[in-house]
C-alpha cells in the first residue's frame, strides 16, 4: 500500500490520454485514491481544500493579469510599439524579427499573457515579415519562442500559480525570474543577428528609403509610443521589484493601467472592455477550476504518504542531488510533450518541491528551473500551445512543418539557458537576498 499514491499519476494521465477533460481527470482520480486511503473522511479534506484556495489572496492576482492582457490585445499598442522598435532595428539583420522578440519582451513584462501576445504580435508582424522575404521557419520560431516569454519574465501567470504550490513567495519567485528571463530573450537576439548575417536571405536587411525619419523624428516616435507602456510596466513590475506593492496589488494597478491606456491611445470602447471581461471570466474560471483539481489530486498524494515513499526511493537508489534534479528537469522536458503547463505545474510542483529541499537545493531556484522547463513545453510538439496560437493566425503559406522546423533552435536556447541557470545559481538567487535586505 505504500506505493498506493504512485499509481495515481498513470491513471491520471490514462484518463487524459482517453480524452477526459484535465480537471475532471485529476478530480476523479483523487476522489477515488482518497476513498481508497481515507474513506468518507476525505470529503472534509476536500472542503477544507477548497476554502483554502479560494481564501488565497495571491491568486486574486490571476484574473487581473489575464485581464490586463485582454486589455492591451485591443488597445492598438502593438502597432505603436512595432513603429517605435522597428525603426531602430530596420537596417540590421534580421531587424524585423529582433523587433518582433523586443516587442514580445516589453508584451510579456507587461501582462505575462501568452496566448494573446502571440496571437497580437504575429497577426502585426507575419504579414510584414513575409513581404520582405523572410524565411518562413524563422517567422514561426521567432513569433512562437518571443510570444511564450510571458513565462520566464516577470510578472507571470505561471509563477503566481507556481507559488504557492511550492510554498515560496511569488514576489521571490519574481525577483529570480529577471535574469534568466532576460538572458533567454538576450539568446533569442543573439541568433537572430547571427543567422541573419550569416545567411542574409533568411532575414534581408531593409534598404534605406529618402521617407526615412530623422533621427529627431525617430526619437519623438519612440518617446510617444513607448512611453506610456513603458510607465505601465514600473506601475506594475517595478512596485512589485521595489516592495511597493504585493503581486496582487500591482496587477491591480496593472489593470488599471491597461484600461488607461487604451484611453490615451483613443481605443478604448465599451465593446472592447466588455469581451475583455468575458475573456478573463473564461481563461480565470479554466485556470482555477484545474487548480483547484490540482490541490485535490496532490493533497490525496501528498497525505497518503507518497512524499515520504519517495524520499525513501531516493535514499535506496542513492541519487545525487544533481543526478535527482537532472531527472526532475528531464520528467518536466518530457511531460512538455503531452500535458498543458498548468497540468505539469500542478501534479509535479507539490511532489517535487518538497524533495529539492531535503537535498538542500533553493526553492525558489529551482522554480525558476521549472519555469525554463515550462518554456519549452510551449513548442515541443505534439501538444505546443504556441504552435497551436501561431496556426490560428498564420497565413496557408506558412505551413506546419515551417513551424516545427523554425521552433527547434529556440528550444536548443532554452535548453542552453537552463545549463546557464543551473550552473551560476547566484542568476536567480541574487536579486532576491538584495531585495530581502532592503525591506
Amino acid at each position: 500500500m505504500d506505493w498506493l499514491p504512485f499509481l495515481m499519476l498513470p491513471v491520471a494521465f490514462a484518463l487524459m490520454f482517453l480524452g477526459v477533460q484535465v480537471m475532471f481527470a485529476m478530480m476523479i482520480t483523487a476522489l477515488l485514491f482518497g476513498l481508497i486511503t481515507f474513506g468518507d473522511r476525505i470529503i472534509f479534506q476536500f472542503v477544507e481544500k477548497i476554502e483554502d484556495l479560494s481564501s488565497n489572496f495571491v491568486f486574486a492576482a490571476v484574473p487581473l493579469f489575464v485581464f490586463m492582457g485582454a486589455m492591451l490585445e485591443r488597445s492598438g499598442i502593438a502597432d505603436r510599439l512595432f513603429e517605435a522598435i522597428h525603426i531602430w532595428t530596420r537596417r540590421l539583420p534580421g531587424g524585423l524579427a529582433l523587433a518582433t522578440i523586443i516587442m514580445c519582451i516589453i508584451f510579456a513584462a507587461s501582462s505575462g499573457v501568452i496566448g494573446a501576445t502571440e496571437s497580437v504580435v504575429g497577426l502585426l508582424t507575419i504579414p510584414i515579415m513575409l513581404r520582405y522575404g523572410y524565411d518562413k521557419g524563422l517567422i514561426s520560431g521567432t513569433i512562437c519562442a518571443g510570444g511564450s516569454l510571458g513565462t520566464i519574465i516577470p510578472p507571470s501567470v505561471v509563477a503566481v500559480v507556481m507559488g504557492p504550490l511550492a510554498d515560496i513567495s511569488v514576489g521571490d519567485l519574481l525577483y529570480g525570474m529577471v535574469f534568466p528571463g532576460l538572458i533567454m530573450a538576450g539568446f533569442y537576439l543573439i541568433y537572430i543577428m547571427v543567422l541573419c548575417t550569416v545567411r542574409p536571405a533568411h532575414g534581408p536587411r531593409i534598404p534605406p528609403d529618402p521617407s526615412d525619419p530623422t533621427v529627431s523624428a525617430k526619437l519623438w516616435i519612440t518617446t510617444r509610443n513607448l512611453i506610456p507602456p513603458v510607465f505601465m510596466i514600473f506601475a506594475v513590475l517595478g512596485s512589485i521589484l521595489l516592495g511597493w506593492a504585493s503581486p496582487t496589488e500591482a496587477a491591480a494597478i496593472g489593470a488599471l493601467c491597461s484600461v488607461l491606456l487604451t484611453m490615451v491611445y483613443r481605443t478604448f470602447t465599451f465593446r472592447a472592455l466588455y469581451a475583455a471581461l468575458v475573456k478573463t471570466l473564461k481563461i480565470t474560471a479554466m485556470i482555477m477550476a484545474v487548480l483547484l483539481a490540482g490541490t485535490l489530486f496532490t493533497g490525496v498524494f501528498i497525505g497518503a504518504g507518497g512524499i515520504n515513499v519517495a524520499n525513501r526511493a531516493i535514499v535506496d537508489l542513492q541519487l545525487s542531488p544533481w543526478m535527482l534534479l537532472s531527472l526532475m528537469m528531464l520528467i518536466v522536458f518530457i511531460a512538455g510533450f503531452f500535458l498543458d503547463w498548468i497540468s505539469i505545474v500542478l501534479i509535479f510542483v507539490p511532489i517535487f518541491t518538497p524533495l529539492v529541499k531535503t537535498v538542500g537545493f533553493d526553492p525558489v531556484w529551482f522554480c525558476t528551473l521549472f519555469l525554463i522547463m515550462i518554456q519549452t513545453s510551449y513548442l515541443t510538439p505534439p501538444m505546443a500551445p504556441a504552435i497551436f496560437y501561431l496556426r490560428a493566425v498564420a497565413p496557408p503559406e506558412i505551413t506546419i512543418n515551417d513551424m516545427y522546423r523554425g521552433v527547434v533552435p529556440f528550444i536548443i536556447l532554452q535548453c542552453v539557458t537552463l545549463m546557464v541557470v543551473m550552473i551560476w545559481p547566484k542568476l536567480v538567487t541574487w536579486l532576491p537576498g538584495v531585495m530581502l535586505q532592503m525591506r
